[in-house]
């Protein structure tokens, strides 16, 4: 029975593995994707909503601790279907319609279920906390099968994310025991940086709308014959053409 424990380990070691690898290939698929859209958005449109794409996988360590506080036995069956945010990606955008947009993008994929959806930027959590949440599904094909793996996808603008990565270490430096005084100036925090996308929202929309009515609409035939030298330039340009019909 000794003998049989390193055996053991090593079986147990390379399940853990293949485990987390699925994990890791669906944050591949889903980035790639992120990605695309960010290279197509800076080439080829105005306006990028995407500022920052951020991936992570949770740890064997930090599986274990989250499935011993839910109370979920150690299989990695039951951690599969109890566990729903191993694999993560953080996407931050420049203002909150944009979080909108990307996940409609996203959903939009044929590869891409979307199981569930919180949306706390229109319903924030108590202590302030914005930002939309999409827990989606995504096929990975290993050498043996193919599994549907789930992807935790946090949609957020700037603001949101400053505001919530500063929260975090506030809790933690705390223990997660924040005294009250200090629980009230983070929600007011949230506020002021809700205030503040609202803000950038609205001047990005005017700036917009001013670029819009400034560039106006491409001028037609009569409009290029009443500027300057139009005529000639028409009548060298009839003349070029004619003469490369005669040849």
């Amino acid at each position: 029975m000794v003998e049989d424990v390193p055996e053991a380990l090593l079986a147990a070691r390379d399940d853990v593995a293949r485990f987390l690898l699925s994990y890791k290939f669906a944050i591949d698929t889903v980035m790639a994707k992120v990605n695309i859209l960010n290279e197509e958005f800076r080439y080829t449109h105005d306006h990028n909503p995407i500022e920052h794409v951020s991936s992570r996988l949770k740890t064997p360590a930090s599986i274990m601790e989250k499935a011993r506080r839910r109370g979920v036995p150690y299989d990695l069956n039951e951690i599969r279907g109890s566990i729903l945010d191993i694999a993560g990606i953080r996407v931050t955008c420049s203002f909150v319609s944009d979080t909108y947009t990307i996940r409609d993008m996203l959903a939009g994929h044929e590869d891409i279920r979307v199981m569930e959806e919180r949306d706390y930027v229109r319903s924030p959590k108590p202590n302030g906390y914005r930002s939309l949440h999409l827990l989606v599904e995504t096929p990975v094909r290993m050498s043996d099968r193919t599994e549907d793996v789930p992807v935790e996808i946090q949609i957020r603008t700037i603001a949101m994310d400053f505001w919530a990565s500063l929260e975090h270490k506030i809790y933690y430096k705390y223990g997660k025991s924040v005294p009250d005084r200090l629980l009230d100036e983070i929600r007011e925090a949230a506020e002021t940086a809700h205030r503040l996308d609202e803000t950038m929202e609205r001047l990005h929309g005017e700036v917009r709308e001013q670029g819009d009515r400034a560039r106006g609409p491409l001028p037609g035939p009569e409009e290029l014959r009443k500027l300057p030298l139009a005529d000639e330039l028409l009548r060298a340009l009839a003349e070029r053409v004619n003469s490369e019909r005669s040849d």
